[in-house]
């Protein structure tokens, strides 16, 4: 499981590093743009996720499932974007905690090629508590 030295890492030099990419535009694939509202400033907050986009639905598992502050953001304010290379896509996310979220991840992280994958395993390495979220885009 990650401890403090991963999330720091995380927080401060490697999710900077993939959110500037992913504004502009040049990010891997394998990564995507969330952008929530934030529960108690109203404010835009965007993350970087796995690209879990399947036709007209994108799926998203989190590493420390509720723990996560996107995750008490999407659920106070469902409706989120999500910004796929140069494009930005409305839609609304649901929790599925029924489902399966290690399993969904590795068929996220085999869609995403070599990178997608190196992702996925650091991603188990560390994930404490995933859950599944489903986000319906908008047609």
């Amino acid at each position: 499981m990650g401890g403090p030295l991963q999330r720091a890492l995380e927080k401060y030099l490697i999710n900077p590093l993939v959110r500037l990419g992913l504004r502009l535009g040049i990010a891997p694939r394998a990564f995507a743009l969330l952008e929530t509202t934030g529960r108690r400033s109203g404010l835009p907050r965007r993350t970087p996720v796995g690209n879990g986009l399947d036709g007209n639905v994108f799926w998203i598992v989190s590493e420390h499932g509720l723990r996560c502050d996107y995750v008490k953001n999407l659920v106070a304010h469902p409706w989120v974007k999500i910004k796929l290379r140069r494009s930005w896509h409305a839609g609304t996310a649901t929790l599925v905690t029924d489902d399966d979220a290690l399993a969904r991840r590795r068929r996220i992280d085999e869609r995403n090629g070599l990178v997608g994958r190196l992702d996925g395993v650091v991603f188990r390495a560390s994930a404490s508590q995933p859950v599944t979220i489903r986000v319906d885009l908008e047609s």
